[in-house]
């Protein structure tokens, strides 16, 4: 038979499991407990704490399967139905909590025990049916829900497959049932059947006590000094722990956690089973600890965080009374292990015992009493305290089943739940130990498991092969994985026509449409033909001051059609254009200029005095005269793909301003780039960066290098999110790049005052962490067909991966990836020791390729 793999917020492991991972049955607990007897049944007996968090869940989500348990075998041999149904029906008469359910008195729930129950083993043929339909029958019975009210909460079924071929269904609800309770009711039926079908009777011992006189005694015990002294130890090893295991996932998080889910099942080699208890052996830990400290090291690598918390289920059985009843007795226990520092695999081993040694001492207090101390701060879309479960089980109960002339083996069925986001079942079998990873689907796609438990499996071994290594240099990728991430996931190579400047896209576009708009502002336009002749005329004046290849311009203007005309007048003369800001104080001005050694400055009347003195000044707005009779024609470009082609000014990690060199060649790949990926090519793009962020860039030439045109707003516009809106909507704007907390804000203007840039069809954002907010798809779900793009790079190479966001919104990942590299670029994501690890776990990036610096 089969006990479902997975394990609830509370749930036990086998009994030779539990043997390795806690306290052993038969220890008396902490403090003077009274004894544990029968009591009266003459009142209703209350639940147990577990029982009761339970029968809440129930209350919440009604009609769920969460819970149900499900031991099915497959039986080979001359079956002796009559005999199976009687031993069954005996095991429920034996045993009080297989005949309970759950009703309401006086407001508090509490447990009905039935004096008997009238078991039936119904027998249905499905000789005539495929062997897919049996697979389809027992997940549907998996998945058939138990009424804690009505019950019963036991159920079976005997599919007979051929005259000697039976698999038994055997249903439990979890309220009343745990794991260890499965290797009682095995042995029970080995016991019963086998005098059943000889007629004999059986030889089984009455029971001392019943689960209702454990949930009474256990009330009555678990208050006053001993809850507090429980309590005590809990709550200071959980001080300061991370609420929130912050683990990668393919989709958004539901507002409200489904139980929605997978498994994935996984072998250890035999080989590497051995190694993982030899080390066990040589450590002083058991087996339990040593793949509990592989599970942490490979979370801690995910997640990119060392303090973890994981649950893990005990049997809970610590009274001698209580070892051979069916019943839900096992508990969680929430183990905190924090890796900082640690700098071995078996460093970190010595953490995990001294974290699991220290929670088995205090075992005793139930998981639910735990919570409800803590008052963690509940959030719906998750489980409190820890989100991902670990469970080592023995040998399964089903293997206990020994019926005369029968062989019982499990019968694998999947009723799609999760009760975490990642539960860990290892199995010891034969053949070594089975892996069987669960997983919430609402959050993770099959094949995203399915390399965490690879990685899983190699972190295993690099651990066990050298444990005093490196634990940051423990592998996660085999080589056809380092292929994939190293080579085939950076193969962007991509040929472009040559170029020599970024300008150059730009005058195509004269060329072909001068008619066309290519810059507008307020009600002023300039085509692509009077643009590039305005420009060439700079240009050619500039060339006449000496300005050429790397020479830096400075250029300090208001936003107006002076901004486009300055910045093509810089790049068409050879030099590169240094942006000074009108906002930035005098003072970081003057650095700027004195650091960049810009020997001239184009600028407006209006903010000469804001600019401090050095420089000689040409102003775009009043000395056009000088060169207005200077040649429309293109000048012969000086330019060639390493020369500079703007120099930004950041911060700088010191607060001093740092001078970022950017050359045409790299510019000019991402700028072939953008329009060949652009779902808006000849659009309208609104330029809303100030010039002195590298975005403007990407603004100003995707736009110009696709034939499209440059929408310019005053300044006063950019802080008024509904007249942005507006204006948006009014002029027709296809594209936008916006940073994400600008984007926040205008998408809940948006959903505020109910408008939207209905012609939006492109946004990109970069510069920030993005993060897909309710008023972000409340937006993007008015604009059918509008794509949202993250970028990243840092200024030092503009864009270097894009990740884009389509379709249904509600779909898009609440925290999206940073994607993929551009084109003839290259990411490598890097752990503390420069080794690569696989894209989309936490690590440092390191961008490069051709052209990057």
């Amino acid at each position: 038979m089969n006990m479902r793999d997975v394990q609830p917020p509370a749930d036990g492991v086998s009994r030779a499991s539990s043997q390795r991972a806690g306290p052993k049955p038969g220890v008396k607990p902490a403090g003077k407990a009274p004894p544990l007897v029968p009591v009266s049944r003459e009142e209703a007996p209350p639940l147990s704490f577990a029982q009761q968090r339970l029968w809440f869940v129930d209350q919440l989500t009604p009609g769920s399967h969460a819970y149900n348990v499900v031991p099915y075998a497959r039986l080979k041999g001359p079956l002796d139905v009559a005999a199976l149904e009687r031993s069954l029906a005996e095991v429920i008469r034996r045993h009080e909590a297989l005949r309970t359910t759950f009703t309401q008195v006086n407001g508090q729930p509490v447990q009905r025990i039935a004096p008997e129950l009238a078991f039936r083993l119904p027998v249905e043929s499905l000789e005539s049916l495929a062997e897919g339909e049996l697979q389809r029958l027992a997940e549907e019975e998996a998945r058939r829900p138990f009424d804690l009210e009505k019950g019963p909460l036991v159920r079976a079924r005997l599919l007979r497959v051929a005259s000697e071929d039976h698999v038994l269904l055997l249903t439990l609800h979890h309220v009343i049932s745990d794991v260890w309770s499965l290797g009682v009711v095995e042995r029970e039926l080995t016991t019963l059947y086998r005098a059943y079908s000889r007629g004999a009777e059986p030889a089984l011992g009455a029971l001392p006590v019943q689960y209702a006189d454990y949930a009474k005694w256990q009330r009555e015990w678990l208050k006053g000094e001993v809850l507090e002294e429980q309590l005590a130890w809990w709550k200071q090893q959980l001080a300061g722990a991370p609420p929130v295991l912050e683990l990668p996932t393919d989709r958004p998080r539901p507002p409200l956690q489904s139980a929605r889910g997978a498994v994935l099942r996984v072998m250890l080699s035999k080989a590497l089973s051995g190694a993982v208890k030899e080390l066990s052996r040589s450590r002083g830990a058991t087996q339990f600890m040593t793949l509990l400290a592989g599970f942490h090291a490979l979370l801690a690598r995910y997640s990119g965080q060392s303090d973890i918390v994981v649950g893990s289920p005990i049997s809970g059985r610590n009274r001698r009374e209580v070892e051979g009843l069916v019943g839900f007795f096992a508990n969680t226990l929430p183990l905190r292990v924090d890796g900082m520092g640690a700098e071995s695999f078996r460093e970190l081993l010595g953490r995990v015992r001294t974290a699991c040694l220290g929670a088995y001492a205090h075992s005793e207090l139930p998981f639910e009493q735990l919570v409800d101390a803590l008052q963690p701060v509940r959030d719906l879309s998750r489980s409190p305290l820890f989100q991902v479960m670990f469970v080592l089980q023995g040998a399964m109960p089903y293997a206990a089943l020994e019926l005369p002339g029968v062989s019982a083996s499990e019968l694998v069925v999947d009723p799609g739940v999760s009760r975490f986001d990642i539960t860990l079942s290892v199995r010891e079998t034969p053949d070594g130990w089975l892996c069987i990873w669960e997983y919430n689907t609402d959050l993770y796609d099959e094949a995203t498991v399915a390399r965490m438990a690879a990685h899983y499996v190699r972190l295993l071994e690099g651990a066990v092969a050298q444990p005093e290594g490196k634990l940051s240099a423990l592998p996660l990728m085999d080589e056809a994985e380092r292929r994939r991430v190293l080579v085939e996931f950076n193969d962007t190579r991509t040929l472009y026509a040559p170029a020599g400047a970024v300008h150059e896209l730009f005058e195509v576009w004269a060329d072909k449409t001068p008619q066309a708009v290519a810059v507008s502002f307020a009600e002023q336009r300039l085509t692509y033909g009077e643009l590039n002749q305005r420009a060439n005329r700079l240009a050619h004046h500039l060339r006449g001051l000496g300005i050429g290849p790397d020479v830096p311009v400075g250029l300090c203007v208001r936003r107006s059609l002076d901004l486009a005309v300055g910045v093509l007048g810089i790049l068409k003369a050879g030099g590169a254009y240094v942006p000074l800001d009108p906002a930035y104080p005098a003072d970081r001005l003057a650095l700027m200029l004195d650091a960049s050694r810009a020997p001239v400055v184009l600028t407006q009347q209006s903010l000469k005095d804001a600019l401090p003195s050095g420089a000689a000044r040409l102003y775009l707005d009043t000395d056009e005269a000088q060169w207005a009779r200077g040649s429309e024609a293109n000048p012969q470009s000086l330019t060639e793909p390493q020369a500079l082609a703007y120099v930004i000014y950041t911060s700088g990690s010191t607060g001093v301003p740092k001078g970022v060199a950017m050359p045409h060649g790299p510019l000019l790949n991402m700028l072939r780039w953008q329009v060949e990926r652009t779902v808006a090519p000849k659009g309208k793009t609104l330029q809303f960066s100030a010039l002195s962020f590298d975005v403007s860039f990407q603004e100003l030439f995707s736009t110009w290098a696709a034939g499209g045109e440059l929408v310019l707003i005053p300044e006063e516009l950019r802080l008024e999110a509904r007249a942005l809106l507006e204006t948006m909507d009014s002029r027709g704007v296809g594209r936008l790049f916006l940073p994400f907390v600008a984007l926040q804000n205008l998408a809940e203007v948006a959903e505020r005052e109910g408008v939207v840039p209905r012609g939006l069809k492109e946004v990109i954002t970069a510069g920030e962490q993005l993060r897909v907010t309710p008023a972000l798809r409340g937006m993007f779900a008015r604009l059918p067909g509008c794509v949202l793009e993250n970028q990243y790079g840092p200024t030092e190479t503009h864009a270097a991966t894009a990740y884009r966001l389509e379709g249904n919104p509600e779909q898009w990942p609440d925290l999206p990836g940073i994607g993929t590299p551009i084109a003839n670029a290259s990411v490598h994501l890097l752990d503390g020791n420069g080794e690569p690890v696989p894209v989309g776990v936490v690590g440092e990036v390191y961008i490069g390729g051709a052209g990057l610096a």
